[in-house]
Parts: structure tokens; sequence; C-alpha cells
């Protein structure tokens, strides 16, 4: 008898706890009002709902069905963390305009776990300097702009050997390569390993539930990790050990600058320039990809930037020099294509920060401690602003003004956060659309179906077939 009584008094101890544990998650405490929404299943939150795939260019059904229940500002949970989803533009600018006041940069913590430079705010202005000097605007018109366009030239002659290709893994290749070449000298054709695979499983584990088990997606993103990190730092081990630093790479200068930045460390370099190379690597050949994708289902629009960028090689006294900064900044129709791609394409689900003081807003409290994620995507297919939103129109650039689109375009960030890579990227876009309409054909075979992961992605690539134009 006495053993019954006791399980039914565990019992209900254990139901009281388990329902003021799921009531407190529900109800979260607040010095104010929360902004309306649902924390979703205790721990998980609605993690499983954001990561259900959805298959089209528009915004993620996730928002949009809580953007319909509750208003442009809700609060959800996501991988355990709480936090506030905004498509409302001024809170949006509000919140970009407060770094530093009442929020911080913050990332998902896996990916502060696997990428510890993004968590690190002190250092930020150090590590955009860096990323500047050799990937800003000045470097890209100084040096960069031939060297991209001869690892191009090359990467698309070698496309024509091949019957057929996949896009997205010769394009991630091709700027892996590039990318860490520039950095520490990094020559694909003498390594054995293939790391430009092992970076996009990595990249495709980002995003996944993290649960470190033998077997799961994102353990095997872990390892793909530590095998890059392993070799990057036997390169820079090898560098410091040797004393040159005749290069004048990105590495050369990281580790002349150890002598005053007592911050950087053998380890920091090498998470930094992995850091780096996470920033390009997925933004570039998941928009390069999508524009193959737009331009093979719009061809009068192919046939435009193919006339734009003839003329180009018509107008030059020798027609197989390199692409200069003036004729890249020529290419009218050519950034209204990349422009357009990069606003469809949304390769960034959206900015996060972290509120370190209570924020204040239409009569909403967010609290600190709260994450926030400001969704971009929402700003760049709204109708308002950009009518029939989700349809690829090159040619509504013509007509919007500057102010127009800096309030409205943030493919790369906004606020004193933009992406240190942005004219980078820009520019590496354009100089392969350049030489791939100027002096190639393709034919796209089969794949392109759209994937949203929430991150952008191709279900089953594209496969397309390549061949040099005569001259």
């Amino acid at each position: 008898m006495w053993s019954a009584v006791a399980f039914c008094s565990v019992v209900a101890l254990a139901t009281i706890f388990i329902t003021h544990w799921v009531n407190k998650w529900r109800n979260p405490r607040c010095n104010g009002v929360l902004p309306p929404g649902s924390m979703g299943f205790p721990l998980i939150g609605e993690t499983i709902q954001l990561l259900i795939p959805s298959r089209s260019l528009d915004l993620h059904p996730f928002i949009k069905k809580r953007v319909r229940r509750y208003g442009s500002l809700f609060r959800t949970s996501v991988v355990g963390r709480p936090m506030v989803m905004s498509t409302d533009p001024k809170f949006n600018h509000f919140i970009l305009m407060e770094e530093g006041k009442s929020v911080e940069l913050w990332y998902l913590d896996s990916f502060s776990k696997m990428l510890p430079i993004y968590a690190l705010g002190s250092v930020q202005k150090y590590i955009r300097n860096i990323a500047l000097n050799h990937f800003g605007a000045e470097s890209i018109k100084s040096k960069l702009l031939p060297r991209i366009e001869t690892v191009i030239q090359k990467t698309l002659r070698s496309w024509c050997a091949q019957e057929t290709l996949e896009v997205k893994h010769a394009t991630s290749q091709m700027l892996f390569n590039f990318t860490l070449n520039q950095m520490f000298g990094y020559d694909s054709e003498k390594s054995t390993d293939n790391l430009s695979e092992k970076f996009a499983d990595f990249v495709h584990g980002l995003m996944s539930i993290p649960l470190n088990i033998p077997g799961t997606t994102y353990h095997k993103c872990l390892k793909n990790q530590e095998e890059i990190l392993r070799l990057m730092k036997g390169i820079v081990k090898e560098r410091i050990a040797s004393g040159d630093n005749s290069r004048g790479d990105f590495l050369d200068r990281a580790i002349n600058d150890m002598k005053t930045e007592s911050f950087l460390t053998e380890d920091f370099i090498v998470h930094l320039m992995f850091g780096i190379l996470f920033g390009t690597f997925e933004p570039i050949s998941a928009v390069l990809v999508l524009t193959f994708k737009l331009l093979s289902e719009h061809p009068s629009i192919l046939e435009e930037i193919t006339a734009e960028n003839e003329g180009i090689l018509r107008n030059r006294e020798n027609a197989d020099s390199l692409l200069t900064w003036d004729e890249y900044k020529s290419m009218t129709s050519t950034i209204h294509v990349l422009n357009e791609v990069l606003r469809l394409g949304n390769v960034a689900p959206g900015l996060l920060r972290r509120v370190t003081k209570d924020i204040k807003f239409n009569g909403y409290t967010v609290p600190a401690g709260w994450d926030i994620v400001l969704v971009t995507p929402a700003i760049q297919l709204n109708p308002d602003t950009f009518k029939d939103p989700v349809a690829f129109n090159p040619s509504r650039w013509k007509d919007l003004d500057s102010n127009t689109i800096a309030k409205n375009f943030m493919p790369f960030g906004g606020g004193v956060r933009q992406c240190a890579g942005a004219e980078y990227s820009k520019a590496f876009i354009a100089t392969f659309l350049h030489v791939l309409v100027s002096k190639y054909r393709w034919t796209k075979i089969k794949g392109g179906k759209i994937v949203r992961k929430p991150i952008l992605d191709f279900e089953d690539g594209i496969v397309i077939k390549i061949s040099e134009k005569s001259k």
C-alpha cells in the first residue's frame, strides 16, 4: 500500500514539475509585453518547422505563416534559443542602428562553435580591415580582377573538355581553390585531398540539428572541419617556422600582425582563414547556380547581357586582353542581372543579433539575452518595393533610386556589419558572367529544382553542357 502511495506521489510531483516547466517555456519572463508568437516544444522550439524544405524562391512558409498569424514581429524558439523574428523594415533599420548599444553581433551556437571568429565582437574591426585589405574594392581594382578572370578562363576551358558537368560542384571547387590560393598559395593540382568536397559537406551540415553523434550530418560536418583545419594549421606552422614573408599574401600579413595584435595566435589565424572562406564559398556558388537556372529560363535576358559583354570585347584594341575595372563598372545590364539574382536568391536567411539590453518597440519588449533575426528576404521580396517580387526581372533596377536600394536590398548584410567580402563576391560573379556569355555557349541538360532549408540549395544541382564560341 505504502509503495503505491509513494509511486502516486512521485508521479504527481513529476506531473507538477513538467507542467510548470512547460508553462514556463511557453510563457517566458519579460519586463513588458512580448511580441506575439509561439515558443514551440520545450528545448527544440520550432526548429523542425523552420528546417522543413521549401521549393520556391518566395519567402519561406515558416515566416509567411507566422507573419499572417502574428504580424511582422513575432517570437519563436530555434535550437533552444528564444528569439524574435522581424519582417518590419522600421524595426530592422532600428536594430541595425543599435549595434553596440542594445544589440551585438550573433550567430547560431552551432556556427559560433565551429567558426569561433564570428563570436568575438572585440576583434571584428581587425577581421574586417584585413579582409578588406585583401578582398576589398581597392585590392580587386589593383590586382585581383585579372587573377579572377584568369582562373575563370582556365576553369571554363576545362569544363569544355567534359561531356556534361554539375554547376554547383564545379563552381564550388573553383571558388574554394582560388580563395585558398589568394590566402596562402594553396595549389589544388598538387593536393591529393578533395578538400573542396569536404568543405561543401561542412557547409551543408551547418544547418542540421546539432547532434554530435556518429552517423549524423552534424557529426560528419565536424569531422570535415577538423580535417580542413588540420591542413590549414600545418601550413600556418610551416610558414611561421620558415620565417619567409616575401609572398605578401593574406597569411603573411596575419603572421606579421602577430607582433602587434595579442589576440592573434596560430589557432586564431587558422579559424580566421576558415571563416573568410566560409563567407565567400557558399554565397558565390549558390548565386552562380541560380544565375544559370534563371538565364536558361529567360533567353531574352541572356541575349541582352551577351550583347553587352561581346560589345566590350569589340571595343578593345585587343579582344583577348583581360577585363579592366572601368569595363567591369560599365556592365550595366550584367550588374542588373546580378542584383536581381542576389535579390531573389536570398542566400542568407537573415541577419542575426543578440539583445544586450531590453528593447522597447511599438508596445512590445524584447528581453536582454534574447536573439533577433532580421528577415532580410522579406524586405527584398516586398511587393510594395518590388512589383511581382518573385519574378526574375533585371530591368526593374533601371528605375530604382539609390535610397530605395540602400533600404531594401541587403544581400550582404546591413549597418556597420555589411560583409567585407561583398565587392569581392560581386566582382567574381560579374567577371564569371562576362567570360561565360562573351566567349562560351551553354545548354542546361537537367536540374534546377530549388530547395530552401532555409539556406538556398538545389535538390539535384544543375547539369550543363558548355562549349567555346568560334572566334
